[in-house]
C-alpha cells in the first residue's frame, strides 16, 4: 500500500467520523431523519469503499470500487449542501465539512477518470496477464 493511500484511507475515515458527529445535532423531524438516514449511508460509503478499493484484486475491480467511492463522495456532498441550504443545521462545522467533501469529490473523481483512461488504454497482452 503506497503513503498516498493510506493518507487518503485515515483523510476519508476522518472526514466520515466527521459527517457523523453533526448528525446527532440535526432534528429528528422530516425531513432531518431522511437527511440524517442518507448522509450516513453515504459518508460511511466513502470511507469503506475506499479501504475496499485499495484492497481490489485487478485493475478492472479498482477501477469498478473507485467509481463507488466518487458516486458516494458526491451524494455526500449534495446531503451537506442539503442540509445547509435547509437550514436544517447551521454551523462552522458543516461549512467545514463542504468545503471538505468538495475535495474528496475533486480526488475520488480524477482518480477514477485516470482508472478508467488506464483501462481503456492497456495493451492486449496487459488485458490477457490480469484475467
Amino acid at each position: 500500500m503506497s503513503e498516498l493511500s493510506e493518507l487518503l484511507k485515515a483523510r476519508t475515515m476522518k472526514f466520515c467520523l466527521d459527517v457523523c458527529c453533526i448528525l446527532r445535532n440535526i432534528p429528528e423531524s422530516e425531513p432531518g431523519l431522511t437527511a440524517k438516514r442518507q448522509l450516513a449511508r453515504s459518508a460511511t460509503g466513502v470511507a469503506f469503499n475506499y479501504r475496499a478499493s485499495c484492497r481490489a484484486r485487478s485493475h478492472d475491480e479498482f477501477t469498478a470500487k473507485i467509481g463507488i467511492v466518487a458516486e458516494e463522495s458526491d451524494e455526500t456532498q449534495g446531503w451537506l449542501e442539503f442540509i445547509e441550504a435547509s437550514e436544517l443545521l447551521k454551523s462552522e462545522e458543516l461549512t467545514r465539512l463542504i468545503v471538505e467533501s468538495t475535495e474528496i469529490v475533486a480526488i475520488m473523481s480524477s482518480a477514477y477518470g485516470t482508472a478508467k483512461y488506464n483501462q481503456r488504454n492497456r495493451r492486449p497482452d496487459d488485458r490477457r496477464k490480469r484475467k
